[in-house]
């Protein structure tokens, strides 16, 4: 009998049935299940028999003799297990290396004198004696024996409760060599003879990604089978946006209106900005509805941008919404939207949890007429139905903050609205093409002339004392600042400060001046008070948690420290540096983390170097990958497992390529190959998960 992907483990060739029944335990039963539980990581364990025993710091890999044995106790600690061993041959033979198995007596039942082993592991010295604690060992029988553990380029995997390292290994070795060449039905279309994959198939790909014969191999198999994984969320992605484009909308044309509200700014737009309204405009004035990203970084001026294009809306006898993640936000927006709009004759409504306002009038029955042209607000906006009866454009502010449910409700409050979402993370060129590749990109990468510089430097914790003076120099002349910690209150099981300890303390250093502290757990009218102090400049010095990441602006604050940079991602270091330098003033960000934490240092450096987001939110998705933002925007599909690779552009490119032209020959997916994408895909036949 042929073995399938449906076969028991009981049937699998020479797996020995102790193994399966460990695996049976655990829910593991069939071949499926073994091969698709991949390997996070390999290790480099062949090994060369030139190479004497060296003391070293990374795990090294040794063919060896055993020349002697035995066990040492030590009272009731009981015992250890000792080996002596040789190189088996080459220039090192005579050498000797000492492994060791502490608490482990009954090694001496498994290793004996005149066995041949592969040992991995690090090599330390003591006193002028070689040894190697507790390595990875494999027994070779005879000559010519196959190693699986050692020896090789290893897998490692993710283990379950009572499924060890060698059990998964052994098991995988089996059935990935039992398997015919074309177990499996590719998904990716044929590779040309002459391309990057030529020779490869997803077959291939699974069996290397286990057990490679080179480096090359398993580079190669990763990254076939992360396009393929890749291909299947294009496919996806592509189609939700052709039914979008299909869908039917309203032309939103905008005309004296936007021209008035652009002459009356108190400044001139920016190239980039006035692109990117452009750009928004002309896909409003389609009778096709709009789906688009407008992305730039921080203080790059997005918001100016969004209200022109909310004009478009209003001059087509339509509403406008705007949905911020913070009530914080929303309030800021709303009192910007007064002061720009309002002299244009418009009507601006705010909706919040707990504020509802009207034409600068707040309501006490919190009821609101459905006259209001400009809607801005929170999640709120999503439970008044009588506000929100008109929409022709949706603006989605810090899109990433909301769950795809409540994006979709509020689109789906209007008849096929204009959907313009908007981020202050600069978004890499992968991940547009990845997460949002069912939207339009406007990109503003450009700043504002009149902004000041913004300085930033690492610096040790220990230098409080010199910050302190520095930031007493800077309030003196009239400025404030955020001090910024990444804890509410103080933790066991951290060794970092938090923003209660950190209030308490600059209350004391800074006592000739006003200090407030801001975070997630004071409720929405007491954070309210606390900014409506800050940006009137009744307070200082703000110590806040990163409640103030999201577009927080007080032009006259010019001093940052964010204490504990170690613990941020590049990016949330990046947002949070962008609530300074937003006037005339130069301003200084400080990034202390702890003294001797030299490779966080070296990953800030970039933030000293450069203050470009998009530079920065590239190298962010090189050291730590996609992470949460991916989770998010995937809605229910799970994780890619291969999300590292989405930093490489000419793959992700790729897999849209190849989308595209599927798409284009077979838009139902009829095609075989495509069986089992089928049901991810076209589950998707519902408005709010065309929407998602």
């Amino acid at each position: 009998m042929s073995l399938t992907l449906e076969s028991p483990l009981n049937t699998v060739p020479d797996l020995p049935s102790r193994l399966v029944k460990v695996l049976e335990k655990e829910g593991l039963t069939k071949v499926a299940e073994v091969i698709a539980w991949l390997p996070f990581r390999h290790e480099e364990r062949t090994q060369d028999a030139s190479i004497s025993f060296q003391v070293s710091e990374v795990p090294v890999c040794h063919q060896v003799l055993v020349t002697k044995t035995g066990t040492k106790f030590f009272g009731g600690r009981g015992g250890m297990f000792e080996a002596q061993v040789e190189p088996l041959s080459g220039a090192a033979m005579g050498q000797l290396l000492t492994l060791r198995w502490w608490s482990m007596p009954f090694m001496s039942r498994v290793i004996a004198e005149g066995h041949r082993l592969i040992v991995y592991g690090k090599i330390k010295e003591f006193k002028g004696k070689l040894s190697m604690d507790h390595p990875e060992y494999e027994i070779l029988d005879e000559e010519g024996t196959t190693t699986i553990h050692s020896g090789r380029i290893t897998p490692v995997y993710r283990l379950k409760a009572g499924v060890t390292q060698k059990t998964l290994r052994t098991a995988t070795w089996h059935v990935v060599h039992a398997l015919a060449d074309d177990f499996i039905t590719d998904i990716l279309p044929p590779p040309s003879e002459a391309g990057e994959f030529a020779g490869w198939g997803r077959a291939r790909a699974l069996k290397a990604v286990h057990f490679a014969a080179s480096m090359e191999d398993l580079e190669k198999a990763r990254r076939y089978l992360a396009l393929e994984e890749f291909y299947g969320y294009q496919l996806r992605v592509v189609r939700r946006r052709r039914a979008v484009i299909d869908s039917g909308g309203h032309a939103h044309v905008a005309g004296p209106l936007a021209r008035d509200f652009q002459s009356a700014l108190p400044f001139e737009m920016t190239g980039a900005q006035k692109r990117s309204l452009e750009e928004i405009q002309r896909d409003m004035a389609s009778n096709a509805p709009m789906n688009r990203l407008l992305h730039g970084d921080v203080g790059s001026g997005k918001t100016v941008v969004a209200f022109a294009a909310m004009l478009g809306a209003v001059e087509s006898g339509k509403q406008a919404a705007l949905m911020a993640p913070t009530q914080i936000l929303a309030e800021q927006h709303f009192n910007t939207a007064r002061k720009w709009l309002e002299p244009l004759g418009l009507n601006v409504a705010l909706r919040t949890g707990t504020r509802a306002e009207e034409g600068g009038v707040e309501l006490l029955n919190g009821k609101m007429s459905d006259k209001n042209q400009i809607l801005i607000g929170t999640h709120a906006l999503l439970h008044d139905a009588d506000l929100v009866r008109n929409l022709g454009l949706v603006v989605i502010d810090e899109q990433h903050k909301f769950g795809v449910a409540q994006r979709a409700k509020l689109i789906q409050k209007g008849n096929t609205p204009d959907v313009l979402v908007m981020t202050a993370t600069p978004i890499p060129r992968t991940l547009t093409l990845t997460i949002y590749g069912d939207l339009d990109v406007s990109t503003i990468d450009e700043r504002p002339k009149l902004r000041g510089k913004i300085i930033t430097k690492a610096r040790p914790l220990t230098k409080q004392a010199d910050a302190a003076k520095f930031l007493t120099e800077r309030l003196e002349e009239g400025r404030q600042a955020y001090l910024v910690y990444p804890l509410i209150e103080e933790s066991e099981k951290l060794d970092v400060t938090a923003a209660k300890k950190g209030y308490e303390q600059w209350c004391k250093l800074l006592s000739h001046f006003s200090v407030g502290l801001l975070h997630g757990k004071l409720s929405a009218d007491e954070k309210d008070l606390v900014m409506r102090d800050f940006r009137a400049g009744k307070l200082d010095v703000l110590v806040s948690t990163t409640v103030i990441e999201v577009g927080v602006d007080v032009p006259n604050a010019t001093v940052m420290y964010v204490h504990h940079a170690e613990r941020y991602g590049l990016a949330q270091l990046h947002q949070l540096r962008g609530r300074i330098g937003r006037g005339e003033h130069t301003s200084y960000c400080v990034l202390f983390v702890a003294d001797k934490d030299e490779e966080a240092k070296s990953r800030l450096a970039i933030l000293e170097e450069t203050d470009d987001g998009f530079r920065i939110s590239e190298e962010d998705l090189k050291r730590r990958g996609p992470g949460d933002v991916l989770g998010k925007a995937q809605s229910g599909q799970a994780p890619l497992k291969f999300a590292e690779l989405l930093a490489d552009t000419r793959l992700v490119r790729l897999a849209r390529q190849l989308a595209e032209k599927t798409l284009d020959e077979d838009p139902q997916l009829r095609a075989p190959r495509l069986a089992e994408l089928r049901p991810l895909i076209f589950k998707e036949d519902t408005p709010q998960a065309m929407m998602q």
